[in-house]
């Protein structure tokens, strides 16, 4: 068996950090503790790959160069990562392998800089520690660390000074002023506090100065403002002989030259507050440095939380800084000269102008963006929100300089926590996802005119506001949804939705189908969505393109059209009939009276029959035959029942067995077949249970895994008479098992690492071909993945 990865669904994490962009145009981003990359130049194909490695949520990743980067996490860990080519003769993809791992800190890092072989990381212990990057076979050396008073640093900024090759750190954090370290000799030294910001300092970016201009400095603040700092070379000297320091005649001179730059209320002349001395010494010359404030850019609602400038190898001459916030706005800015004098011309002035903004127009939807980042060749802003999803900004080739035109592409995006289920539509042709972040997503593939379908998120019909803890499709355009309360909820698509999937070639739909709501919303303080007629919407709705992730999140709701009651406690699990006609779900229980499953009718949504009972704790998983004749369940009171259709009407109970495994049972399944049933536990087992007669289901096999089983699904028969299981376990691993009808011996053929934490939910794609199969999966890790199993 071979597998390869059709399409990954990640979120990215809410550190403002937490992303970067290689030279030539790979995102590096942090999901959970995975690390994602994703491509922006081939052609909106999504995310490559997700890395693992580290143990905890990745905090920072900054890119060293073309093929390195360096990645934190909330544990005080960092690693450095290489790319190196892949020596398999069967693909030749690039494959990122850590050559450095060390422990920082002993608190989470929040902030990393890199420049040429120098790294800094800041950590909530409250120091920055200066280290000096590995070459190959040297190990990361630690070369100073530096005590904030225990203040949290949360942006670090490496550049070097104007006309010298002298090293500046910035660092901004809880105390609202900037600090600026310069590195004098061997050993960085604090020169200058940079006040003003009346809240925490949330970010730093230095722009490269141009010829003999200022190095600028730009500060964004939870204040919600973005101050601009010069920093500027006075004077220079020639050292003649060795010197502990700077001369006091060469300060004093440096002190009497800046007398005109502020006059005190006395008349007399003194040095500005607004202007700070550098004083750097450096092989054989002294650099003196003056900062100064310089403009304060006044423009978002809520704390900026990032800053960046536009790279500066772009073909744009003028400085455009990118600027995000949590008013779910992104903004750029760039001088503009104006004419100071309109009676003389030559007299003109600089200011700095709103010049583009994107985002959500006056509201904080979703907790609005987290971070921002710049393609390298200046022509694509991306930004990535609350959520966890990217919204993205290309620049018109047409654009002059002067005025640039933007418009949105398309991004990446996937639930924010872990993905608790996934389910497949009767044709195979949608994958609909819950998880706890309270939204189910609809995904799909959209056929392409050069290469195979690209998978994409088509619509996130329920955003709730209980944790989703599953989904499964009634119809090609209906589903149910269980969530961390009492109630069933059933949704059916809108027209919008029908119209888009037609418009992509995704599905083809009758005229009967079309005839629904237009589109849905919610309520003020509901939690239902509500059928919208004529589909007035906040934001226009997308026509012929794929929606992104702006609109997601408001105009792709579905109308919810039923809602089921019966249980006492929060559901825990649900499942639907192979015809689809009925609908079963179970609650959280703690005792024999709340331990029941409830079948509905799916076209009445009332009671079938009486509720199943026989279990004395929380049902953790439903699983009708393939037939409908029987209804398998397992519970935390590791036992598992049958119970087989009545011929008035519901189900009865048939054959239980009370205690098959050690643990809790996490997931049953049946074979397409109906000839035997799987489940799976957390006694590190799998057993197979085949029936012998009526009445009597031995167990047939038992695999025993590494971890804990927590899910199984099988595949049909195929043509050479095998048929597979796949097996997800708790530490994230997918194990692919095979048997011959004719030698009924289940063979493990093929352990897949495709997650980092406990597998959820594993459903094969129905209709998929017989050589390669595609099997979806989700995880705690907050990734959904589906994968195709090449059969050899």
């Amino acid at each position: 068996m071979n597998i390869s990865t059709a399409y990954i669904a990640a979120s990215t994490n809410r550190f403002s950090g937490a992303s970067d962009v290689t030279p030539e145009g790979t995102v590096i981003f942090g999901s959970s503790n995975l690390i994602g990359i994703w491509d922006i130049g081939n052609d909106d194909r999504g995310i490559s790959m997700t890395i693992p490695g580290h143990n905890g949520a990745i905090t920072c990743v900054r890119v060293i160069g073309s093929h390195s980067f360096v990645s934190a996490d909330d544990k005080g860990e960092a690693r450095i990562w290489k790319k190196t080519e892949s020596t398999s003769q069967a693909c030749s993809k690039n494959i990122w392998t850590a050559f450095a791992n060390f422990s920082a800190h002993k608190q989470a890092i929040s902030a990393l800089a890199v420049s040429d072989d120098w790294l800094a990381t800041g950590s909530s212990d409250a120091t920055v520690k200066l280290w000096k990057l590995p070459q190959d076979g040297t190990a990361v050396e630690n070369l100073q660390t530096i005590s904030l008073s225990g203040r949290y640093p949360l942006a670090l900024a490496f550049a070097r000074l104007p006309q010298s090759n002298s090293l500046v750190l910035a660092i901004g954090g809880t105390d609202k002023n900037i600090q600026l370290w310069t590195r004098s000799e061997t050993t960085f030294v604090q020169s200058a506090v940079l006040g003003g910001h009346e809240d925490w300092v949330r970010g730093l970016a230095f722009c490269p100065p141009e010829a003999e201009g200022p190095l600028i400095l730009a500060s964004g603040s939870q204040d919600a403002t973005i101050r601009l700092w010069n920093i500027e070379i006075y004077k220079k000297e020639m050292i003649s002989r060795p010197q502990e320091g700077l001369s006091d005649d060469l300060l004093d001179a440096f002190e009497e030259s800046l007398g005109d730059f502020g006059i005190a209320d006395e008349g007399g002349r003194q040095i500005s507050l607004k202007r700070h001395i550098l004083s750097v010494k450096s092989d054989q010359e002294h650099f003196i440095f003056s900062v100064t404030f310089d403009a304060l850019l006044v423009g978002h609602e809520a704390g900026v939380i990032s800053v960046s400038w536009r790279p500066s190898n772009s073909n744009q001459s003028t400085p455009t800084l990118l600027s995000t916030s949590t008013d779910s706005s992104l903004i750029l800015w760039s001088p503009a000269t104006i004419l100071t004098d309109p009676e003389n011309r030559t007299k003109s002035s600089t200011i700095w102008i709103n010049r583009q903004r994107y985002g959500d127009i006056g509201g904080q939807r979703l907790g609005g963006f987290v971070g921002g980042v710049w393609r390298l060749d200046g022509n694509e802003v991306l930004a990535w929100g609350w959520s966890g999803g990217w919204r993205r900004w290309r620049r018109k080739p047409s654009a002059t300089n002067d005025d640039e035109v933007w418009e949105e592409g398309g991004a990446i995006g996937g639930h924010r926590g872990p993905v608790k289920s996934v389910d497949w539509s009767s044709t195979g042709t949608f994958l609909i996802s819950s998880g706890i972040d309270q939204t189910t997503r609809i995904h799909g593939a959209i056929p392409q005119v050069n290469g195979p379908a690209t998978w994409y998120e088509l619509g996130r019909p329920q955003v709730h506001g209980y944790d989703i803890l599953g989904s499964v499709f009634l119809k090609e355009l209906k589903f149910a949804s269980i969530a961390d309360e009492k109630v069933l909820r059933i949704f059916e698509a809108p027209r919008r939705f029908v119209d888009l999937m037609e418009i992509l070639h995704v599905s083809q739909f009758s005229e009967n189908e079309k005839n629904r709501p237009m589109g849905a919303s919610v309520p003020p303080l509901g939690l239902s969505n509500k059928a919208d007629a004529d589909g007035a919407v906040t934001v226009a709705a997308p026509e012929l393109r794929r929606p992104f992730e702006g609109e997601l999140a408001s105009v792709t709701l579905w109308p919810e059209v039923e809602k089921v009651f019966g249980h006492g406690y929060e559901s825990i699990a649900l499942a639907t009939s192979s015809s689809r006609q009925y609908i079963a779900s179970a609650c959280k229980a703690l005792s024999p009276e709340h331990a029941v499953v409830r079948i509905h009718d799916t076209t009445t949504y009332q009671p079938v029959g009486e509720p199943l009972t026989g279990h004395s704790l929380t049902v953790t998983q439903i699983a009708f035959s393939p037939d409908d004749q029987l209804i398998l369940t397992v519970s935390r009171d590791r036992s598992w029942r049958l119970y087989q259709k009545a011929e008035g009407g519901g189900y009865i109970p048939m054959v239980h067995e009370s205690k098959p495994h050690g643990r809790i049972i996490w997931d049953c399944a049946w074979a397409p077949e109906g000839d035997i049933f799987a489940t799976a536990s957390r006694d590190k087992t799998v057993k197979i249970w085949g029936q012998s007669n009526r009445n009597n289901w031995p167990c047939v096999a038992t695999l025993k895994t590494e971890e804990s089983a927590t899910a199984v699904n099988f595949t049909a028969f195929d043509s050479r008479l095998k048929r597979y299981l796949a097996v997800g376990l708790e530490n994230g691993k997918i194990l692919f098992y095979s048997s011959s009808k004719l030698e009924p011996i289940w063979t493990l053929g093929m352990t897949h690492s495709g997650h980092v934490g406990q597998i959820n939910c594993l459903r094969w794609r129905p209709g998929s071909g017989e050589q390669f199969r595609e099997i979806a999966s989700c995880s705690e890790d907050g990734t959904l993945k589906i994968s195709i199993v090449q059969i050899v």
